[in-house]
């Protein structure tokens, strides 16, 4: 089995579906993958949910069950298939107890919440798949364990029979990664081109996503205003404003001045929409790509010996933010993300160093009222 990249009829929308070892679609996952893109999910989700139900349509293809006919103990099966290595996955190769799990839980979660998905989509359409991964939970007390937060009209659905997942790996919350101020300031220097330390600039001063960056049009960019829209819209190097919401987001003065000495020394008299174009690289004036922006980060890495990811500015910006002072609903603005709820389980949290700041700051060592 495969995943092929598609484009749909009459159009250069970008689509995956995955095919079976004769070279055809796999029917039922070529049927929801369809539906994900006629309910314009992106592309790169789309992909996503193909490579994991390839993996779970591989696992029911070397033991021959049919995916009709799998039952609560495949879907345990295939749990502990995805953490044997590849080459032990068939069961010609003994694994030793010391060998650590080759699937990480996250990452597992992540696709029996796609095989979730899937079940549900063929349960409406009468295929009996509805309890293989998620349980209807009666209504009734519930426990919360964010207490402090109900969902959007929770009043109304509260006395509702609730859909749960009934299989789920115990993950670590992962912490997310951020640059020191120093190597931030290393990154930026070590850019040879004014157009390669503006998308960085622009990546850590405004916290868009590469992709919001890189569809950025010369009209999104408000030089007296000092501020940046990001607008969804088609693009021809395929980027894509992630949630399809528009926001502005002010930048500081500085990262204006980059962008004016930009147009003058480097872009010149271009006739280009797009801010960030290729300008010594085939083909020439044509907005910058994916692949491109990942070799210049490989050559800064290389440059630097920092290790990090375009995405590693963005959770920069709001983790300097929130220790600044800044309250959560208004980085979740900044960011775009649709619910605050998102926001706190990526940045809710704190470091040692950050909670004994927020207490000295509250003259918690310094005001005690007794002797210790």
């Amino acid at each position: 089995m495969r995943v092929q990249r598609v484009l749909m009829p009459g159009s250069d929308t970008e689509s995956w579906t995955l095919l079976g070892d004769d070279h055809t679609p796999v029917e039922p996952v070529e049927r929801f993958l369809a539906y994900l893109s006629s309910i314009e999910r992106s592309a790169n989700t789309v992909k996503a949910y193909a490579h994991d139900l390839k993996d779970y349509f591989t696992y029911l293809a070397g033991r021959g069950r049919d995916w009709q006919a799998a039952t609560v103990e495949d879907v345990a099966g295939f749990v502990a298939w995805l953490r044997l290595p590849p080459v032990a996955r068939d069961g010609q190769v003994a694994v030793l107890p010391t060998v650590g799990h080759h699937c990480a839980a996250v990452s597992v979660n992540r696709k029996l919440a796609a095989l979730a998905s899937f079940c549900e989509f063929h349960a409406r359409h009468g295929v009996a798949l509805a309890g293989l991964v998620a349980a209807v939970q009666p209504a009734g007390r519930r426990r919360w364990s964010e207490s402090a937060y109900k969902p959007f009209l929770h009043h109304v659905t509260k006395n509702r029979p609730q859909r749960r997942r009934t299989m789920k790996l115990a993950a670590p919350k992962p912490r997310p990664q951020i640059l020191t101020a120093s190597e931030a300031q290393v990154i930026l220097d070590a850019c040879e081109h004014l157009r390669d330390r503006l998308l960085l600039a622009l990546l850590l001063d405004s916290g868009m996503r590469i992709g919001e960056a890189l569809g950025l049009r010369h009209e999104d960019l408000g030089i007296a205003e000092r501020q940046v829209s990001v607008v969804p819209r088609r693009n021809d190097n395929r980027a894509r404003v992630k949630g399809g919401r528009p926001r502005t987001i002010p930048v500081s003065a500085e990262l204006v001045r980059l962008y004016v000495d930009y147009l003058n020394r480097e872009y010149g008299p271009l006739d280009s929409d797009y801010v960030f174009v290729n300008l010594w690289a085939d083909p020439h004036g044509r907005p910058l790509t994916y692949p491109a922006v990942y070799d210049l980060v490989i050559r800064l890495r290389r440059r630097t010996g920092i290790v990090f990811a375009p995405h590693l500015f963005r959770h920069t910006y709001a983790t300097w933010l929130l220790r600044k002072g800044a309250g959560m609903e208004s980085v979740k603005e900044l960011l775009g993300h649709a619910s605050v709820t998102t926001t706190i389980d990526i940045y809710g949290h704190l470091s040692i160093e950050d909670a004994r700041n927020t207490l000295e700051a509250a003259g918690w060592f310094t005001g005690r009222e007794v002797r210790l």
